[in-house]
């Protein structure tokens, strides 16, 4: 049993990575329909928190049907970092966690996400406070280095356990590569083998399929996968995984009338959560995802781009189940 404090995660569990402008309450709803054992909000900025810009703020709501769940923040500075500590615990999570692996440049150029992996005693006295900020387990989310002459993970791990994190999850690529060439897991499984490793370590990178998942579980002894965009416009995957790792056996693909219900359950939750006119906005973006690999969709796509109504959206899925039932389950047969 994986546990992080007094928190049961399963024999194996499955993380929903935070990923910025997807990883919100309504994808989170649908993702933990289908099986992720934990969850993490988008990343939250310390500095948007304590200058209470909406945003930020808003991104602390988390909801019970969603738990066990994690808040997820990035900073620079050390103090700050310390204040969003203990705002965010008063959110209410399950768990505090610290982006040290961010990549993008608007993040790192400003000396947070992956840009603190350049300096590890910086890292180690912010994690120190953060700790002491909360009375909940702290986690930290983490690449291998800056780049491949700083690969410097396996000691990131040890330093960052003696001064209190109780979960580590490490994306298998430097900074530098951002998500480009394949992830190495290689140093996740050194951490995850080292004897004074006592805490629970994830991987994170490339998990895109239950034959992936169960090669890196049993190939690098990991307690636990992380998945980020194999899971967007697909939270089918943990279910997947799961019934793989039982079975040995692929579980149907969804049908196009299935995937219409998932998003009619997203949009339900985005509208509640957002409002009519934000949360129809903020689901445009997902229709691609959902329904790749139709044929002649795009009609349909605009379509749903442009219904200015749940209802209208509703009526534009319906007709999309009833008209590409058979063709999606053909394409999805042949993958």
């Amino acid at each position: 049993m994986v546990q992080i404090r007094n928190i049961r995660l399963g024999e194996f569990p499955l993380l929903l990575a935070p990923m910025e402008d997807v990883s919100d309450p309504p994808f989170r709803a649908v993702c933990k329909e289908h099986g992720a054992d934990l969850m993490y909000t988008e990343f939250i900025s310390s500095e948007g928190l304590i200058r209470d810009a909406a945003k930020s703020v808003q991104k602390l709501d988390i909801f019970e049907y969603e738990r066990p769940v994690g808040i997820q923040l990035f900073g620079s500075d050390i103090e700050h970092m310390r204040m969003s500590a203990e705002i965010a615990t008063g959110a209410g999570p399950d768990l505090i966690d610290i982006n040290y692996g961010c990549p993008v440049k608007n993040v790192a150029c400003r000396g947070a996400g992956a840009a603190l992996l350049q300096d590890i005693p910086k890292m180690v006295r912010m994690t120190a406070e953060v700790v002491k900020a909360t009375p909940l387990p702290v986690t930290v989310k983490t690449r291998l280095g800056w780049d491949d002459s700083t690969r410097n993970v396996t000691e990131v791990a040890e330093r960052l356990q003696d001064i209190g994190i109780e979960a580590l999850t490490v994306h298998g690529r430097t900074r530098v590569q951002m998500y480009k060439g394949e992830a190495d897991w290689t140093l996740i499984a050194a951490i995850k083998n080292n004897s004074r490793i006592r805490i629970p370590i994830f991987g994170n990178g490339d998990v895109d399929s239950p034959e992936k998942a169960l090669a890196y579980r049993n190939r690098y002894g990991v307690d636990g996968i992380m998945v980020g965009r194999a899971a967007i416009g697909y939270p089918w995957v943990f279910d997947e995984i799961k019934h793989y790792f039982r079975t040995g056996q692929h579980r149907p693909k969804p049908t196009v009338g299935q995937r219409v219900g998932v998003v009619k359950q997203h949009l339900a939750y985005s509208v509640r959560w957002k409002g009519p006119k934000v949360g129809i906005f903020e689901m445009r973006p997902h229709y691609t995802n959902y329904f790749r690999g139709i044929d002649h969709f795009k009609p349909y796509r605009l379509r749903l781009v442009e219904a200015p109504t749940h209802a209208d959206v509703c009526e534009v899925l319906d007709e999309i189940a009833f008209q590409f039932n058979d063709q999606l389950s053909n394409a999805l047969s042949a993958e």
